[in-house]
């Protein structure tokens, strides 16, 4: 009986997601080796395979985290170019990045969590920036299509307006995420609607 074969992309994605798992639960603190090894239903050696450090380990998740985010959010991007619903051609890919479901829950209390992290770890400071970055790229891409299709105002100073939805984004993520019985995903949606209404 031949040996069986691993995946080593397959295994550091699974390793990736049961480090998701842990923090989502309990925080970043105990995304230790061990407590991930155990997640994932692997030995810890077999996690000091693929990663060499603790460090090396989490900084992959992140990087997997914002792949994720990009890949989807992308794809939203792509067909805010299909003008044949221009009423809201932003809503549905600044939505994407908002606690509305499960899954962008957990991606959102994720980003919290390695962006707090990153205030003490000098290893994932360039992936919070990236994350931080990134959000205000997404929302001067959506406020320019807009503002070519014509349903926000051409005379706003785009930049600005990208900063300000970006600030909304962020309260409207860290108020979902911290008080998610007030800020529920209704009134998150409600928020943003107005706000890009606001726009017009």
């Amino acid at each position: 009986m031949s040996p069986r074969v691993v995946d080593p992309a397959a295994r550091r994605q699974a390793v990736a997601e049961a480090v998701f798992r842990v923090v989502v639960r309990d925080g970043v603190e105990q995304a230790s080796l061990r407590n991930v090894a155990v997640e994932a239903g692997l030995a810890i050696g077999s996690i000091r395979h693929y990663f060499d450090t603790h460090d090396d380990m989490i900084v992959f998740a992140v990087e997997a985290l914002i792949h994720s985010i990009d890949e989807r959010v992308f794809a939203h991007v792509k067909a805010m170019k299909d003008r044949t619903d221009p009423r809201r051609p932003g809503e549905r890919v600044l939505s994407e990045v908002l606690p509305l479901d499960e899954r962008r829950r957990d991606e959102a209390v994720l980003w919290l969590a390695f962006a707090t992290a990153a205030r003490t770890r000098p290893s994932l400071l360039p992936h919070a920036e990236r994350l931080y970055d990134g959000l205000r790229q997404l929302c001067l891409r959506a406020v320019t299509v807009m503002a070519e299709a014509g349903t926000i105002a051409a005379s706003l100073d785009l930049r600005l307006e990208a900063e300000r939805l970006a600030s909304l984004l962020n309260g409207l993520t860290v108020d979902g995420v911290l008080h998610p019985d007030r800020m529920t995903p209704e009134l998150t949606v409600s928020l943003l609607r107005r706000h890009l209404d606001s726009l017009a």
